[in-house]
């Protein structure tokens, strides 16, 4: 949905070279493409024409547009990498950008008395750290300890589609991801390391059984992040 990729790999024993894929019709996946890189294993290293990026738990990696051989791998088999990427399609070719949670915009939101304390981390953000993007966003939100909900009140970005990634979620324990019309909602139970993609007419929010982390990325033609059209709690249906 709006050309929207979303991917993982888990280097162990090789590196892992990220080819096209057949749909796209092309020789190099981001030929027309910008990539966002978020590490949630071990020590990886991301090699775009033989440079060489270090990522770390949860730092990333904004690859722009350009016919690129790129390559993935882990520091450490028996602690591999594991990378999530989303990819949108690019207008024009911006720099690369490493981006480490000491970089990221941090916003605090929410309250405990609501289940929603949590900590959002931007990290490829237009104008965040250095990054330029065409439309790609992407972060990191950690619920802290007693809360489960994200995203709530429920929103939906009307020039944008998003896709979450559900981690840091205990095998024993599971997210409730809702999506839908504000009158018309629906649930997916989803697990660890699991993604989900909403289209531009739905919310996408959750509850867990714990707290847990997401990543979310989006793209759409609308890059303010502060566009976002809330629904009451009590409309929910």
């Amino acid at each position: 949905y709006d050309r929207f990729l979303i991917g993982g790999a888990e280097p162990v024993n090789a590196p892992i070279k990220l080819e096209a894929i057949a749909p796209l019709k092309v020789d190099h996946i981001l030929h027309q493409r910008e990539l966002g890189i978020i590490n949630i294993g071990g020590d990886g290293i991301v090699t775009v024409d033989k440079k060489k990026y270090e990522l770390k738990f949860k730092e990333a990696l904004y690859i722009g547009r350009g016919d690129y051989e790129i390559t993935l791998e882990s520091k450490d088999a028996a602690k591999p990498a594991k990378f999530y990427m989303n990819s949108a399609t690019a207008h024009q070719a911006y720099p690369i950008k490493k981006v480490s949670m000491k970089e990221a915009k941090v916003i605090n939101a929410g309250k405990a008395e609501d289940s929603n304390l949590r900590t959002i981390n931007q990290l490829i953000i237009d104008g965040v750290a250095g990054v330029r993007t065409c439309q790609l966003q992407m972060g990191l939100t950690e619920l802290k300890p007693g809360s489960v909900w994200n995203t709530m009140p429920a929103h939906v970005h009307s020039r944008r589609m998003e896709a979450y990634f559900y981690f840091e979620v205990p095998e024993d324990q599971a997210v409730c991801h809702f999506m839908g019309q504000i009158d018309e909602t629906r649930h997916i139970w989803m697990k660890g390391d699991q993604a989900v993609l909403s289209p531009e007419w739905s919310i996408h929010s959750a509850t867990a059984t714990r707290n847990y982390t997401f990543i979310w990325g989006m793209g759409g033609e609308n890059l303010d992040y502060g566009d976002q059209d809330f629904s009451e709690i009590t409309d929910l249906k």
